[in-house]
Parts: C-alpha cells; structure tokens; sequence
C-alpha cells in the first residue's frame, strides 16, 4: 500500500478509506484535480450570473424546486440548507465512521462535478489531517436525497456551527476555532446542496462492515475448525473433489482454509477409522453456509468500492450550459446488498451457535457433557450457551430488510425512498453480535480441545490453541465465565488469531492461503 492517495484521481477501497481515516495513509489533492475543482466552481458561478434556472444554485430545495433564488442570496441559501437540515437524533454515530464520511466525501467532491470551492475542500483536508471529527448523530436519514441530516451535522463546523471531537473531547466549533485562530468559511453556490446531496453515511458505515465481515468470516473458520477438533468431526466433508461438484467459491475457499488449518493434526487422524458416518450440520456444512456468507461479503465489497469512487450528490455540473437534475443520491445499490449482508452476517453466528451447543451435549467421546468432569454441583460451560442464543435471536430479528421500506418525503418529492442508512447500521450492530457469539465458540472449543491431550493439533491450530490459553485457562470447575468471555471475544475482534496463523504458516512453509484468497482479500 502507497503513502499518498490523490483525492478524487486514485482508485479508493475500504482498506484505503480506512488506512487514511487512521493516519496510515495521508490523502492529497493533484494539481490536475484542482484544475478541475476549479473549473467546476467557476461554471457555477457563472450560471448564477446567467440567471439560468438550475436546482440547487438559484432555487430553492425539495418541493420548492420551482421558487427562484435572486443571485445575492444564493450563497445565502447554502448556508441555510445546513443549518436547517441538521436535524440528526440519537447519540452520536463512532468518530472513526465520522472521519471516514469525511474521507469519502473529499473523494466525491474531488472528482469536479460538484461545484465545490477549493478552499472548502481544503478546510475538510484540514480537518482529516489535524484529526478534527465533526459529530453526527446516528439517527435522520432515510437513504435518498443524501444522507442529508448526517451530512448537515458534518459539515455544520465548515461554518463554525455544530461540535467535534477534539483532543478526546466533544467541543463546539466555536471553541475550536478560537482555540485553533480559525475562520468559518463563506460557501458559494450549491456548496451546501455538494456538502449533502451524497451517500457518505451509508456508505461510511459500509466501508466499516467490509471490513469487521471480513474479520469475522476468517475467525468463523478458524472457530469452527477449533471446534470441529474438539467434536472429533470428520474432515471429509471439506474434500476438494467434493466441492468441484459444486463451485461456488466461497464454499471452495472455506473448505481449503479449514483443511490447512487442521493439517497434520493428530487429533483428527485419532479418529480416522471411527463408525460415525456423518456429522451434524454445523460441522460438516461449514463450506456451505461458510460459503454462501463470503459470497455475500464479496457482492458487498464490489458494490461499496463503487459507491465511494463515484459521484453521489446533485446537480453534476458537467460545464456551465450541462448540469443533469438526476438521482446519484439515492442509496439501493448499496442499501440492498448492505441488507443482504445483515443476513449473511447473522449466520455466521446462527451456525456458531449451533456449534456451541453441540458441544456441550456430551456425545464427543473423551468429551464430557456441559465441557466440564464434574457436573451437578457445577453447571459447566450451560450458561454461555444461553447468551450466545440470546444474541443469535436478537440478529434474526434485524435481519428484516430495511430497504423494503419506503416513507415519502419532501411533500411528495422524493417519494420512494432506500433506508440504506438504517439497513447500514444495523448490519453493524448484527456483525458487533457476531463477534461476540464467534468469541464464546472460540472459549467453549479450546475447553473441548484440552480432553485430548496428550494429542496435538497441526503446527498452526496447535499455536492458535496454545495462544488462546496464555490468555484463558481451562475451567475445571463453576467460576466466573464473562471475564473470559470478553478476553475471547477481544481475540476475535483484534484479528490476532489470523495474524499469528499467517505468521505460522510462513515460518513452518504451509499453506494456509486458497487459490480463492486473492478473490476474497479485503485489498
């Protein structure tokens, strides 16, 4: 990955997004973009000075398309469309997702078709850089017309109004900039409507579940192949001829990735002659459902890398004499898939579940029933199991899509509508549980692994294994279980784990890559 990314020229991904919103990667704008930043606001200026009717520049918003805005207001009017559309409720959204919608929408607006003032983008870049993060409140935008509400509240600081997050702190603009000797700016015309007409909202918060899925489907793997040790289940399943016959490659992947994983393991060789035919489910069909929730994660990816190099507000000013009146606001390309990954996501952990449970029967042999020698004064690892279903329900219940909502707006105007930002946040929040179910599966597996010690796993499972206990120990007894629960639940959100078995992997010479993992790399 490079040092610098041209705004509005360079190709932006979520990781990319994500390396300049940490700092990793610093974010420019080419001289050969300010060429066309400049143009752009200048065929702005002059179609005010023309007096040519176009939305947005002299008239006014929404149903009063029709009212015309005299030249000497219409920088007047900018300023009035933030003020009165920053109507955002409920707590503010993460500072990290905040900092991304600004990365994105220098991106956007760098690419000059939006009308947009040097100057103001330079403000933003100032504000990226020196790590000053507008606050947004996570609840307003219904997913067309813009994100207008979260955008009003990002960008309400432009003009010394609203709060940041400073210095670990929420401030108002007006003590940063007397802190910082700043100036609000003065917009010109159609910067406010350029500010937010656009999808950086929903958008931002896909840039993050791009990345926390991937995270999560890695780790899904490697719980379930943890667990598939412990459960002494078959690894047939995940033969590759098997899955020749039906090619999806996300099944394909997961099937490769887990046989690496559990290569050479004397565990699953212990048992390579046994009389069970077949295992349950949510072992054997891993590659399945596994599967199916990369491919999702893929379709996701693709579509949000398009929506974040693409020009999202309204009007485009082409020249002076072509502007199109059109609807790159509107946010169903990517609040369907951002749905459909709400779905995909809950799986993961509905299957996680599955496993937990599974565990705790007591049909592995050398296995005890709840994980524990001793139950009846102890109830074992029986309680987990009930929170890990508890958060497998509550992510059914927000799969419900919220794209097949629509409320009309604007007196009739904008009258259909996406919800992408509401089907964006709870994508989020279902990944968020997810984790938490993988981190538990990730507990009650290294808890079934130790009952066939003396018996080793292969070289990377056997260092993942190892790695988890210098952090839990094996429970032989009724204890506290949420401390360790939240230290596994850490190991899955840090990415440690996937880490430490690419380390492994390349030390030891194994594979632990797919043919299939340039396809699913988050890059």
């Amino acid at each position: 990955m490079k040092n610098t990314f041209h705004f509005g020229q360079d190709h932006l991904t979520a990781s990319l997004a994500l390396a300049i919103c940490r700092g990793n990667v610093k974010g420019i704008i080419s001289p050969e973009s300010r060429k066309k930043i400049k143009a752009s606001s200048q065929a702005v200026e002059k179609i005010v000075s023309k007096g040519k009717p176009v939305y947005g520049i002299n008239t006014g918003f929404g149903p009063l398309c029709t009212t015309m805005i005299s030249p000497e207001q219409t920088k007047k009017l900018q300023e009035n469309l933030l003020k009165s559309h920053a109507v955002g409720l409920g707590e503010p959204i993460p500072i990290e997702i905040s900092k991304l919608m600004l990365v994105l929408k220098t991106h956007a607006l760098a690419q000059g078709f939006s009308g947009i003032q040097e100057s103001t983008l330079d403000r933003i870049l100032f504000f990226i850089e020196n790590n000053i993060v507008p606050v947004v409140p996570k609840q307003g935008s219904v997913g067309a017309s813009g994100d207008l509400a979260p955008l009003s509240h990002l960008f309400l600081p432009l003009i010394g109004l609203g709060k940041v997050h400073f210095k670990g702190e929420i401030i108002s603009t007006a003590k940063l900039f007397q802190q910082l000797d700043l100036e609000p700016i003065h917009l010109g015309p159609k910067e406010g409507l350029a500010l937010i007409n656009g999808t950086q909202f929903i958008a931002a918060f896909g840039v993050m579940v791009v990345d926390r899925f991937y995270n999560i489907l890695a780790h899904a793997d490697i719980t379930g192949a943890m667990m598939l040790e412990g459960l002494l289940g078959s690894t047939k399943p995940f033969s590759a001829d098997l899955h020749q016959l039906r090619p999806y490659a996300g099944n394909q992947h997961v099937a490769q990735s887990i046989l690496n994983l559990l290569h050479e393991s004397e565990i699953v060789h212990s048992h390579a002659t046994c009389a069970r035919v077949q295992d349950p489910y949510s072992l054997r069909c891993m590659p399945q459902v596994h599967g199916a929730s990369r491919n999702a994660w893929l379709h996701l990816k693709q579509m949000i890398e398009t929506e974040i190099n693409s020009v999202t507000d309204n009007p485009v000013v082409f020249d002076e004499n072509h502007t199109i009146s059109g609807g790159n606001f509107h946010g169903q390309p990517i609040a369907m898939p951002l749905d459909y990954t709400c779905l995909a996501a809950s799986e993961i952990g509905n299957i996680s579940d599955r496993r937990i449970y599974l565990s705790l029967e007591g049909d592995t042999p050398g296995v005890p029933k709840l994980l524990l020698k001793e139950t009846g004064l102890n109830s074992g690892f029986m309680i987990p199991q009930y929170s890990t279903a508890a958060l497998a329900s509550e992510n059914k219940g927000l799969c419900f899509p919220s794209s097949a909502d629509s409320i009309p707006t604007s007196l009739g105007q904008e009258d259909h509508v996406s919800m992408g930002s509401i089907g964006a946040r709870k994508a989020l929040q279902v990944i968020e549980n997810v984790e938490k179910i993988l981190g538990v599966e990730l507990f009650c597996a290294a808890q079934a692994v130790d009952f066939h010690a003396p018996l080793k796993s292969g070289k990377i499972m056997t260092a993942l294994y190892e790695h988890v206990r210098t952090k839990i120990h094996h429970v032989t007894e009724d204890q506290i279980m949420y401390e360790d629960m939240e230290i596994a639940i850490d190991i899955i959100r840090s990415g440690e784990l996937l880490t430490l078995a690419k380390e492994v992997a390349v030390r030891e010479g194994l594979e632990l890559e797919t043919k299939w993992s340039e396809e699913f790399d988050r890059y």
